[in-house]
């Protein structure tokens, strides 16, 4: 911002150049005016003081006219070189005002119909953001500051869905369609954000979107993962896999997701060619991944908390998405405590325990109620999904 104000401090100064350089031509001239002015009043004074010695007999006719004729070719010799008076209605007053008044009605009109925050959020922007937490703070700037903006709003949304608000996606990829039209990635989007938002729950709202999406778009990959979802849950495991066939051919080789997708077929085509009875086992009851985990807090940070402020207990993969496999909340009161996280507490259901060899336990205290970030955080060191024994958590450290 600051190449900006000395931009404009030097557009300022050329401003009242322009207005201030005819005032002081101005009164040059009014000084040529008064001198000229004076000679005229002297002129006057030397006729008159002829006449009255003409008068009084002292001059003759001749005399007086001699006279006259000096007094004039003195006027003239005077007056010589002088610029004509022109004729001005405007004083000195006016151009004064204006002169300030102009720039300061320029800059209140600039500061309200201008840029200037979009300046600064550029400026802001050419550096990387410390955190989600500071990204999606900005994107909510930018926002503000550009209302029709389709992408920025789709961008925030994004930014939503990743610091764990689905609420706030669902009505951001809502304007974002009211805005740029019903796209099929867009209407994806939206629908996954209400899905999340309304704790996973399938609804006709979710299928009509779908349902639009994939007609325009037959391979839109969100649609695609949810209805997949959306079939694995109502137990058409066959309906599933063909969803999520379709996505996993959309996907580039070495794409983190593409083997929890896979795993997700294999459980599908497992329930599809079991028997009838086992088929109709619910989700919890095949888990295959059960990681029993102690939490405390450090007896340093006992006086730092409120047993009110909550406390977010998951497992991740080591190396995948960041996102949460498995996650269980509780507050500080209930500390310590011990929990059990499986297959049975994922976040999405082609994402589970079992589907990573290796992954990391985590506890965060967040006063604010956010997953993603919070005031005092404990990790535990990579270990397989598949151990038996009763891992130990210790919130310690400051949560960066």
């Amino acid at each position: 911002m600051i190449e900006f104000w000395l931009s404009a401090g030097l557009l300022l100064l050329a401003a009242l150049s322009f207005l201030l350089i005819p005032i002081l031509r101005g009164r040059r001239r009014q000084a040529e005016e008064d001198r000229t002015a004076l000679n005229v009043a002297l002129y006057q004074e030397r006729i008159a003081e002829l006449a009255t010695q003409q008068a009084a007999g002292v001059l003759d006719e001749a005399q007086l006219a001699k006279g006259r004729d000096e007094a004039a070719r003195e006027l003239l010799a005077d007056t010589e070189g002088a610029e004509a008076p022109r004729q001005g209605h405007l004083g000195k007053a006016l151009p004064l005002l204006a002169a300030v008044l102009v720039p300061l009605m320029a800059l209140g009109l600039y500061l309200h119909f201008g840029a200037a925050d979009k300046v600064a959020l550029t400026q802001e922007f050419a550096q990387a953001p410390k955190s989600m937490e500071e990204m999606t703070t900005r994107l909510e700037r930018v926002v503000k500051a550009q209302p029709d903006s389709a992408e920025a709003l789709y961008f925030l949304g994004r930014a939503y869905m990743a610091d764990q608000r689905p609420a706030d996606a669902a009505r951001t990829f809502e304007r974002a369609v009211a805005l740029a039209g019903r796209q099929p990635e867009l209407l994806g989007q939206w629908a996954q954000a209400l899905y999340f938002a309304a704790d996973k729950q399938w609804s006709p709202q979710l299928q009509a979107l779908t349902d639009e999406a994939l007609q325009a778009d037959a391979n839109e990959v969100t649609s695609l993962g949810l209805r997949g979802i959306a079939a694995f849950e109502g137990e058409r495991y066959q309906e599933a896999i063909d969803y999520w066939k379709r996505l996993l051919a959309q996907l580039p080789e070495g794409d983190t997701s593409r083997a929890a997708l896979q795993g997700g077929i294999d459980r599908a085509a497992e329930r599809l060619g079991g028997s009838p009875a086992q088929a109709a086992e619910p989700a919890a009851a095949v888990a295959t991944a059960r990681l029993k985990v102690r939490v405390e807090l450090a007896a340093a940070l006992q006086d730092k908390v409120k047993p009110e402020d909550t406390v977010f207990i998951f497992a991740r993969a080591s190396n995948g998405p960041p996102m949460p496999l498995a996650a269980k909340r509780v507050t500080v009161a209930q500390l310590p405590i011990e929990v059990e996280l499986s297959d049975a507490d994922a976040m999405m259901p082609q994402m589970k325990l079992s589907d990573f060899s290796e992954v990391q336990l985590v506890a965060r205290v967040s006063r604010a109620g956010q997953p993603t970030h919070g005031e005092w955080i404990g990790h535990g060191a990579p270990m397989p999904s598949a151990s038996q024994a009763t891992q130990h958590l210790t919130i310690d450290s400051p949560d960066k």
